[in-house]
């Protein structure tokens, strides 16, 4: 029997990128200004960990990134989060301290899960990491938290 990827994490968030041209931070999505739902979703199956956000005002996925192990997270101001890969610079500007320490929390976890993997290095988590929307970081805590079928992050 299959296990459904759930949310261990659920926070509003616009989502950038770092545009090398312009020196600007833009919407991940030309014209998808605006907040996302950003979740970060745990396949326990695979343990494996995805960052999805959907458009609060339409319902579009404009994120879907698989969280990679060293993967290099910074909390660059209390609302303002990035990281990168060999492509691009993502960055996630918060609605509050409340929902970036709740998504930073979460993102620790996976990391740390993911580092931990066959000896890798260990990632702290952050003070609190157990409070807010990520109350529990196990799937029963969320039972109705589904990954957008449009996502299909798990291929």
């Amino acid at each position: 029997m299959a296990t459904e990827p759930c949310s261990i994490c659920q926070a509003r968030a616009s989502v950038m990128v770092y545009d090398d041209t312009s020196k600007k931070w833009v919407p991940l999505k030309p014209g998808q200004q605006g907040f996302s739902r950003i979740n970060i979703y745990h396949n326990t199956a695979s343990n494996t960990f995805r960052v999805v956000g959907v458009k609060l005002q339409d319902q579009q996925v404009v994120i879907n990134y698989s969280i990679v192990k060293g993967l290099k997270y910074n909390q660059a101001t209390p609302t303002f989060h990035q990281w990168r890969d060999a492509r691009q610079v993502y960055g996630l500007n918060f609605a509050s301290k409340e929902e970036a320490t709740t998504f930073s929390n979460a993102m620790l976890f996976a990391l740390n899960v993911m580092n931990s993997q066959e000896g890798g290095e260990q990632v702290a988590l952050g003070s609190g990491a157990h409070s807010g929307s990520c109350s529990a970081l196990l799937c029963s805590a969320s039972p109705g938290l589904r990954v957008p079928r449009s996502a299909t992050p798990w291929s």
